[in-house]
């Protein structure tokens, strides 16, 4: 059994392209969504204008799979998660006003587990365990890792075998005719750089404000619980400002795009 881990991003992307050419083996891409609410909003229509369709006209199984609650049968997003009534975890990767990353669960339980679960739903087992593909590329050697898959998995990088950079990933899109996908990646993750939350709210001043929102409920709830706040040592309305004036930024170096972010 093998199976690409799809981001929705430029690697997962050219990684599609590739298997559709033949040049991968695989015709299984999984895609764990973290939620129509969490996502960012450019990666969903990008998903659904162009990789879907892509997929489905090359025969390549493109599935967008939801994290399901065991006990209950409800679809869970990642933003319900942070914003649920009574919640006390942190599960993305803030950093504390004294600048130390905070810990994160969320790459494992809405990412990793989410996959995992659907191979061996599939019938992966430790005995025969499923090769998963990532597409981290060449330039991003430093993700690299096994630590992070499950006993019925067994994990490969197809693009670094290949010497497979970034820039080569838009070439590969460009080649089918496609557009690049944006950046793939939660519209709320504090990964971003200072350029990104810039670009937001220059260009996308709604998601901003969403995402100041979900700030301060979090350091509400932080304070209810005699705790630092969390990502800037200011607030992100105060550290990004409106009217500065930003050249649009392309954040190379985070996001989701291999399909398992930030690993």
């Amino acid at each position: 059994m093998k199976s690409f881990s799809f981001g929705g991003g430029a690697q997962s992307t050219a990684a599609l392209v590739l298997a559709a050419r033949g040049e991968l083996d695989y015709r299984t891409f999984l895609m764990a969504n973290v939620g129509d609410d969490s996502e960012h909003p450019g990666t969903l229509r990008y998903l659904r204008q162009y990789a879907i369709p892509y997929a489905d006209k090359h025969g390549i199984e493109l599935v967008v799979l939801d994290r399901v609650m065991k006990r209950s049968g409800e679809v869970r997003t990642l933003f319900q998660d942070l914003t649920r009534e009574g919640s006390r975890s942190l599960k993305i990767p803030v950093r504390m006003s004294n600048g130390a990353p905070g810990t994160r669960s969320c790459t494992a339980q809405f990412k990793i587990k989410v996959i995992a679960d659907e191979l061996k739903r599939r019938g992966a087992t430790k005995d025969a365990p499923a090769t998963v593909g990532i597409g981290i590329s060449l330039d991003e050697i430093q993700r690299a890792n096994n630590r992070r898959c499950e006993p019925h998995e067994r994990i490969e990088y197809p693009l670094l075998e290949r010497g497979i950079r970034r820039i080569d990933c838009a070439r590969i899109i460009r080649s089918a005719g496609l557009p690049v996908p944006p950046k793939s990646s939660c519209w709320f993750c504090p990964f971003h750089r200072p350029e990104t939350w810039h670009d937001m709210r220059r260009d996308e001043p709604e998601l901003f404000e969403k995402a100041c929102q979900l700030e301060e409920l979090l350091n509400r709830r932080r304070d209810e619980l005699g705790k630092d706040h969390a990502r800037f040592n200011r607030p992100l309305r105060a550290a990004i400002p409106d009217g500065v004036d930003t050249l649009p930024f392309d954040e190379w170096d985070s996001g989701c795009d291999s399909g398992w972010c930030m690993t």
